[in-house]
């Protein structure tokens, strides 16, 4: 069997964290924190490309890792126009998107840029991997009530789209012929609903459940009136819909095991709110079985939260009467890259070209 080096690259705000894969195999993983002092120097996001290219060869140098060995290099997908799922190789027009005119100024643009970088001088390709802006959904699921508003796919698609077809793996099927529903439950909440290889519907983090830091879907009516209510400007509001909502709101703590530990030591309001995250989650699941007709054949939660039995066991007890429930917890952001790089080069999918502008 042909072995395959590959180095998934995964920027954030303030780290870029990094693995190497051996085909299936991770054989090293770092996270390279970036102090404030080191990203104050650059203006914009994008500038930071160069300075974290270098912290990654030198971690890799580090290591003792010839960086000549590798296949392939696959940045985190960043905030593209509307693209289907899978892989892209980085090109001249997705470069000049990310950094001259990208959609949203955010860390993950640095991906394909960092990718591209290391990738170039050793002649092997660069790619992204099912980026944040992967628009699937079908005509039906943009309209709302409000001719001004369409729905957005926005969501978690990297990991909840790899843990689908590693359930459809495990199981025997093909994800092209499956249909999963996929809950992500982190920091903010979203979930999709897989179709025959597309994700042809989704509950976004501001649509859904409320999560540890957000505040997800809101009466509308409600919402109208805190907003004009002259206590808040649009950037307070913002900050109370994401970052300040859900469990922080409720109880002062984004730390789901802290929850936990409160409702251990009798906290009922702590047990009642976190009991509310766990209901809206299901009901959301529920929600995304009828764009399906009920014809699932998993329902997968992941995220880091997935790893609660408190939270899955009370989403388990109110949905697996639709379909089988399988637990994948954590982000698996890397292995999400490297293993869906990993099938390109083995042939068992194509990359597309990116021509968007």
């Amino acid at each position: 069997m042909t072995q395959y080096l590959i180095l998934a690259v995964n920027p954030g705000s303030t780290s870029t964290k990094i693995a190497l894969y051996q085909n299936e195999q991770e054989i090293y993983v770092k996270n390279i924190e970036h102090s404030t002092a080191e990203l104050s120097q650059f203006k914009a996001v994008i500038e930071q490309y160069e300075m974290r290219k270098e912290a990654v060869l030198s971690a890799l140098s580090g290591y003792g890792f010839d960086v000549k060995r590798l296949s392939a290099v696959v940045g985190r997908g960043g905030l593209l126009p509307p693209v289907r799922s899978g892989a892209y190789e980085v090109n001249e027009e997705m470069l000049d998107r990310l950094i001259n005119r990208p959609v949203v100024e955010h860390a993950s643009n640095l991906g394909a840029v960092i990718a591209s970088e290391i990738a170039r001088p050793l002649g092997i390709p660069a790619y992204i991997y099912d980026p944040v802006a992967v628009d699937e959904l079908e005509p039906v699921a943009r309209i709302t009530g409000l001719p001004e508003i369409k729905r957005r796919s926005l969501s978690h698609v990297l990991n909840m789209r790899a843990v689908a077809i590693k359930t459809a793996q495990k199981t025997g099927k093909s994800y092209f012929k499956s249909t999963y529903i996929v809950a992500h439950l982190g920091g903010g909440i979203s979930l999709s609903v897989h179709k025959d290889g597309k994700m042809v519907d989704i509950v976004s983090d501001d649509e859904g459940p409320f999560s540890p830091e957000r505040a997800g879907r809101i009466p509308g009516g409600q919402l109208a009136e805190l907003c004009y209510s002259g206590k808040y400007d649009l950037k307070n509001m913002m900050k109370k819909f994401r970052g300040n909502g859900g469990l922080v709101a409720h109880l002062g703590t984004n730390k789901a095991l802290e929850v936990e530990e409160r409702i251990a030591q009798g906290d009922e309001e702590a047990k009642q709110v976190y009991n509310a995250m766990a209901y809206q989650i299901a009901k959301s699941i529920g929600e995304l079985a009828t764009v399906v007709k009920g014809k699932v054949d998993r329902i997968v939660i992941t995220g880091g939260i997935a790893y609660s039995r408190m939270i899955t066991d009370w989403v388990k007890e109110r949905v697996e009467f639709i379909a089988p429930v399988e637990i994948v917890p954590g982000e698996n952001e890397l292995e999400s890259l490297a293993l869906g790089v990993l099938r390109v080069l083995r042939g068992e999918e194509k990359a597309y070209v990116y021509d968007l502008g």
